[in-house]
């Protein structure tokens, strides 16, 4: 669903590495303005930007949302860029007869600068016969094909069909990927008549799986096309040479289910880069989507973190790339990327505002704006913005034009390290007692727990923390110290390493505000994977409002060690969430902004179900002090 330009000005959609020996007819990028990379001394500097992307509607309102955003470069003497978005609602006052609002298909926007759109329309009028009225059209990926001997070329606009119809009525038939063609950036469209990827059962024979966000490639004058999300995983086929069908013989497991959705391919330096979103895209303010990465040096995988995991690992392998940092945006995620006129990436991606999460008058629609922000590399990977994550101040925008100077220089974000151990707050679990300092809120039947050998363990529970739903768990806690400060644990979880019948046993750590507002950070059983999440919860919510939402970081081990940072910015309490396999190279997950009270507590927990333990090697405060990349 994305494009990006080369560094020799072709306008990449990722379907090649740009290369005289790609065949007449293959997915090509088409040629823009300038023959290379090149940034003069005079010229205007880059204008600057500020998050949201602008998209201005004709009646002078800005559009409230452009999710699952997809954006390409035009051709020949074309200086404009164009941005394509999931259908979705353009605005809160723009009503059907019933009330509803009106629902736009694959709205699209003209730019010259990539901040600031213009609307030019939406792609289908009507929906596809093949899909659907009752169906929606989502996360379009557009792509151009060149032309041969001279004859023009052809945009392509692959899109997922949330749902087709079945024999009994419209819906129930199972989600496909569809494709349409034009001559136009903008259209019209005309669709293919049929899937490029048709309905498929799912492997566990429990329905269908989804497919959705497509995603198109080319390399070494072959095409593929990703497909995928939670239900069923992320796969790879071939596509036909008139990019309007797919292999089923040729499709391979890219990653797990139960992790990714929003699919981005981009080659870099010798590798393929995979980049996929995770968690809930949409929960208000609760919202915790968040981009991954893993590398291959083939398009078709095997994927790998920078842990060395693989993403088809039931322990699920993928880096944190893009995460919310405690700013107004939350809920990062389902990117494209663009390279400017001098060379640099830049991700565009949705979020959700979590001061104004909400189409107004509809207490459950989340609004996505889209966003931009500059992709650095550092030591072969991807970060966003040094590392320092989505902006929300005015910041150096992209040389989309030619001949404009760049303003954005790079620069490496900290990162929060421990500093001095709080030793009366800290234990190793020696003897075995637990130490005074802990205590607990409904303590468990002392059968239930053990301390020796150095390790505390903890049969989990058929208990949680989502008062009045479930049954309450125990928590183990002292109170938190006052100010900044690091919050760590080793934990091993004996879950066994596949299978899906332990769904959310958990434990991990918490911070501790009452059974209703806390943020939890644990080596968790997701469905038929093993996940570190780190979860808030907000009570009370306004009837219909979500009071849970979650986050996930890095991969789980044999043992994981689980950070979270507290610290006070602006009057706020931030939580960062880093794992880590070997307890001393972590990764950065996101930041939860929570109000927990005057008193919060922290310490562990073993919970979501019976039958299994949680072993703590220890429980680690310390003051936190920031360090370089």
């Amino acid at each position: 669903m994305r494009r990006r330009l080369t560094a020799l000005f072709t306008v990449a959609t990722l379907l090649a590495i740009a290369t005289p020996s790609l065949p007449s007819g293959a997915f090509a990028a088409p040629a823009a303005a300038a023959p290379a990379v090149t940034v003069t001394r005079g010229g205007t500097t880059a204008p600057t930007h500020q998050n949201p992307m602008a998209l201005q509607l004709p009646d002078g309102q800005t559009a409230a949302s452009c999710a699952d955003p997809s954006a390409v470069h035009g051709t020949g003497r074309d200086r404009s860029w164009y941005l394509y978005c999931t259908t979705d609602a353009l605005t809160a006052t723009e009503r059907n007869p019933d009330g509803s609002l009106v629902q736009h298909t694959v709205p699209t926007y003209r730019s010259t600068d990539l901040t600031h759109w213009t609307y030019v329309g939406d792609a289908f009028a009507t929906k596809p016969a093949w899909v659907g009225d009752a169906n929606g059209i989502w996360a379009p990926d557009v792509v151009y094909r060149a032309g041969s001997h001279g004859r023009a070329g052809t945009w392509f606009l692959y899109y997922a069909a949330s749902d087709t119809p079945s024999a009994t009525g419209p819906t129930g038939g199972g989600s496909a990927v569809g494709v349409a063609t034009s001559s136009s950036p903008t259209g019209p469209w005309t669709d293919s008549g049929g899937p490029v990827v048709a309905p498929q059962a799912a492997a566990n024979g429990q329905g269908q799986r989804w497919e959705f966000d497509p995603e198109v490639i080319t390399d070494h004058g072959r095409t593929y096309v990703y497909f995928g999300s939670y239900f069923g995983g992320v796969h790879v086929r071939l596509l036909s040479a008139d990019g309007l069908r797919s292999d089923p013989a040729t499709e391979q497991l890219i990653a797990i289910d139960n992790r990714y959705e929003g699919t981005y391919l981009m080659h870099h330096d010798g590798w393929w880069y995979f980049m996929g979103s995770a968690t809930n895209c949409c929960n208000g303010a609760l919202t915790g989507y968040g981009v991954f990465v893993a590398r291959s040096r083939s398009p078709l995988g095997p994927f790998t973190d920078r842990d060395g995991v693989a993403i088809t690992s039931p322990r699920v392998g993928g880096t944190p790339l893009l995460a919310q940092n405690g700013n107004r945006w939350v809920g990062t995620g389902h990117n494209t990327v663009v390279t400017d006129f001098a060379g640099q990436d830049w991700i565009i991606y949705h979020a959700v505002d979590r001061t104004d999460p909400y189409y107004a008058g509809q207490a459950t629609y989340t609004k996505r704006p889209a966003l931009i922000d500059p992709l650095d590399w550092q030591h072969g990977w991807p970060v966003v913005r040094g590392g320092a994550g989505p902006s929300d101040t005015v910041q150096p925008g992209p040389v989309a034009q030619p001949g404009e100077r760049p303003a954005y220089r790079p620069t490496t974000a900290p990162v929060d390290v421990p500093g001095r151990l709080i030793r009366s707050a800290s234990t190793s679990f020696d003897g075995t007692a637990l130490p005074p300092s802990l205590t607990w809120t409904r303590q468990p039947d002392p059968s239930t727990f053990s301390v020796s050998g150095g390790a505390f363990r903890w049969q989990t529970q058929a208990a949680d923390l989502h008062p009045p739903a479930t049954p309450l768990a125990s928590v183990l806690s002292e109170p938190a110290p006052p100010g900044d400060y690091v919050l760590q644990t080793t934990v091993a979880v004996d879950t066994p390493a596949t299978g899906d019948a332990f769904n959310y046993v958990q434990g991990g750590l918490i911070v501790y505000g009452d059974d209703g507002n806390y943020v939890r950070l644990v080596s968790n059983s997701i469905f038929n994977t093993r996940q570190t999440e780190f979860g808030k919860e907000v009570t009370p919510q306004p009837a219909g409002a979500p009071n849970y939402g979650n986050m996930v970081v890095g991969p789980v081990g044999d043992r994981t060690t689980l950070r979270i940072v507290h610290r006070v910015v602006g009057g706020e309490d931030h939580y960062t969430a880093y794992t880590s396999l070997d307890g001393r190279h972590f990764v950065r997950g996101g930041t939860w902004t929570a109000a927990l009270g005057s008193l919060p507590r922290i310490g562990l927990i073993s919970l979501g179900g019976s039958g299994f333990t949680s072993t703590f090697d220890d429980l680690r405060v310390s003051t936190v002090v920031p360090a370089r990349r």
